[in-house]
């Protein structure tokens, strides 16, 4: 399975963005996908979660409504609807994708990571 990440930039404080992550290959019936990013210094933190069937796991800090995941299963794509964005969202995004069924049970993979950048 590979995953191509697209659509970050630089953009201004207060703006928005919609990146874009699609998976090829084999991704099994059962699946989740999230985004993940990574600060300059800062470990990589879970933004958001979604399952084949729609499902989302939002972690709390990330509650706030800024952001949004999506999915269209019929393209094996997620988005991730990011609003109001802040200096501190600098970062660069991860896919990721982890097999919740089939032989490739628990498998992972990451995509390559697109560089966000929000100026004040």
């Amino acid at each position: 399975v590979q995953l191509q990440a697209s659509g970050g930039g630089l953009v201004q404080a207060g703006g928005s963005l919609r990146l874009s992550c699609t998976a090829s290959g084999s991704l099994f019936s059962e699946n989740a996908m999230s985004w993940y990013r990574q600060a300059t210094g800062k470990s990589r933190e879970l933004i958001a979660r979604i399952k084949e069937d729609g499902a989302k796991e939002i972690p709390r800090h990330m509650r706030g409504g800024r952001f949004t995941i999506s999915r269209d299963g019929s393209k094996n794509t997620i988005y991730l609807h990011m609003n109001n964005l802040r200096p501190e969202d600098t970062a660069i995004y991860y896919c990721h994708a982890v097999q919740l069924g089939g032989k490739d049970y628990g498998e992972e993979y990451w995509g390559k990571g697109t560089q966000v950048t929000v100026s004040s």
